[in-house]
């Protein structure tokens, strides 16, 4: 049985993945409306990633004897100036969604909830993965330049699995 105060920081995280699949949907369609339909592809694929995160915590906390709690979601921001802002704004908000993870996992360890603690080892690396796959991309979007933004937005798919590889080395 999940105790009060793990089942809430759980409740805010389906919250907080919720926004990312929003915010990444978001991002997707400024792409596909401004011809960057590799960029749109990368961005619908991490909004779908996002959502399934926020399905695990509330299958999670469900399974465990808890109410997951399906929120309201703000709007995201639907207008960018360029892709390299776009990801900067990624990175932002994947450093952020780490730190909100962190704080969990801080709190289960508080609270002796070892059986959430391992749960959420997963996400723990997950965003890893998720900052260093953004990371190589802005590296990209530097080495590129505006003047090459059609091969980066053809190539930009495969640098969503790269990234994982790299990261899943020993």
């Amino acid at each position: 049985m999940l105790n009060k105060k793990v089942e809430d920081i759980c409740n805010r995280q389906v919250e907080r993945e919720g926004y990312s699949a929003s915010l990444y949907l978001a991002m997707a369609s400024w792409a596909e409306t401004n011809g960057l339909s590799g960029v749109a592809g990368w961005m619908y694929n991490q909004s779908d990633e996002e959502r399934g995160h926020m399905l695990k915590f509330i299958k999670y906390i469900n399974e465990r004897g808890g109410k997951a709690v399906i929120p309201a979601l703000k709007k995201p921001q639907a207008e960018y100036k360029n892709v390299e802002d776009i990801f900067k704004e990624v990175l932002k908000h994947e450093e952020f969604i780490t730190a909100s993870i962190n704080e969990i996992v801080a709190l289960t360890l508080d609270e002796k909830d070892f059986n959430t603690h391992n749960f959420l080892q997963w996400f723990v690396m997950e965003q890893v993965e998720e900052e260093a796959s953004v990371r190589i991309i802005l590296d990209k979007l530097r080495l590129v330049g505006k003047n090459n933004m059609y091969e980066f937005d053809r190539d930009i798919v495969g640098l969503r699995k790269s990234a994982s590889n790299a990261t899943n080395k020993p």
